[in-house]
């Protein structure tokens, strides 16, 4: 007899699993720095992972 398995989390399809990612503002502050902002995926809050999606018994996949 075969017991229910829990599924796993899934890597983010928005981000890739990269959920942070820092971006240049493009202009240097007055001491020569490149400031970057560290900006988190929406979809995963900066996670990288989702939840699995249950399929209901009989559904196709």
């Amino acid at each position: 007899m075969t017991r229910p398995t829990t599924p796993t989390a899934r890597i983010c399809p928005n981000c890739d699993g990269f959920a942070t990612a820092a971006i240049t503002t493009g202009s240097r502050d007055r001491h020569g720095h490149l400031p970057t902002l560290t900006i988190d995926c929406r979809a995963c809050n900066g996670q990288g992972t989702v939840p699995a999606r249950r399929v209901p018994e009989g559904a196709r996949a």
